[in-house]
């Protein structure tokens, strides 16, 4: 009996992703022996061709990481779709949108110029820019196009499960394989991680206050951090009760604060939203200048509170007026 076929792609990502697969350590062997890894180009030589040769669904499953910002991710997208059985969205980025996600507070132009132009390390006097197309002796190269927003992997493709992280948790990896081997998955559109906040698993959590109230935020390398009590309680922007688990606490234990790389659980529908409401609802102040002089100690809301997540937000990007 033939072994399921599985695939590994990366689109826009940092490459954790691909570094959690391996971090499977001798549970990779297992993964091995029970699967056939017919796509993975950043560890083994495969092509696009490969995969275009592939019948329609013939993959069992594809493990997309990494948001969509070029035509290159959206076509390879569509193609790994349409010849996997499932497609599991896995990490922060394919989840919603992670740290690329927040290149939508730009637009494309802007994006570009920084890069290309203005960034104080930049030396390129004739403005060089890199084209979608350009002919040479031997022919015409092309590069693929920057998209203008960064979306998720569900806003481009259909997606059946999501396994969240920064990267994915080596323990929720491994749960997500053996019961995609074993077939034992919950419903389509399910993420593949407990349904419950990360305070739940914190060692902290006997130590957090039934209220809190607090005059102002403060950031880790402001405060000796006490290694014993809740990280809220202490001032910092822990966002361990609007994440989910499943990661072990790991920044807690590790004596820093959650950043909020799992996302949130079942019951939010704006991860970004649903930290601001409830940090706001921890501030001493009740009127404008108090909640206000709070608030200035928050050195970058966008990138505290939508981290992760700004593509899957309500807000989805910034629009600037014309």
């Amino acid at each position: 009996m033939s072994k399921p076929k599985v695939g590994f792609y990366w689109c826009a990502s940092c490459g954790g992703c691909e570094e959690a697969v391996v971090d499977l350590a001798e549970d990779i062997l297992k993964v091995v022996e029970a699967v056939d890894i017919v796509f993975w180009p950043v560890a083994l030589d495969f092509k696009k061709s490969d995969v275009e040769a592939m019948k329609d669904g013939e993959m069992a499953v594809c493990f997309i990481n990494g948001a969509i910002r070029t035509s290159e991710q959206l076509e390879m997208a569509e193609l790994c779709r349409r010849k996997s059985g499932l497609v599991v969205a896995f990490g922060s980025c394919a989840h919603t949108g992670g740290i690329p996600g927040l290149a939508n507070l730009y637009d494309r132009e802007g994006v570009l110029d920084r890069s290309y132009n203005s960034a104080p390390s930049v030396v390129n006097p004739e403005g060089v820019r890199p084209l979608t197309s350009t002919k040479v002796p031997e022919g015409t190269v092309t590069l693929p196009e920057l998209h203008e927003s960064v979306s998720t992997l569900a806003q481009t493709v259909d997606v059946d499960y999501f396994l969240p992280g920064c990267p994915p948790p080596v323990k929720l990896v491994m749960a997500a394989i053996t019961a995609i081997l074993e077939g034992k998955l919950p419903p389509k559109g399910s993420t593949l991680a407990p349904d419950i906040a990360m305070c739940d698993e914190c060692p902290r959590k006997e130590s957090k206050p039934e209220k809190l109230s607090l005059p102002e935020f403060k950031r880790p390398h402001q405060v000796l951090i006490d290694p014993a009590k809740c990280l809220l309680d202490q001032g910092l922007l822990c966002l361990g009760p609007e994440t989910r688990s499943g990661c072990g606490a790991a920044c807690p234990s590790g004596n820093m604060p959650c950043t909020g790389c799992l996302g949130p659980t079942s019951r939010v529908k704006d991860y970004g939203a649903k930290a601001l409401s409830a940090f706001a609802s921890t501030l001493d102040g009740k009127e404008s200048p108090a909640i206000e002089k709070s608030l200035e100690t928050i050195s970058d809301p966008v990138g505290t509170f939508y981290r992760y997540s700004l593509p899957a937000s309500l807000l989805y990007r910034r629009v600037r007026p014309n």
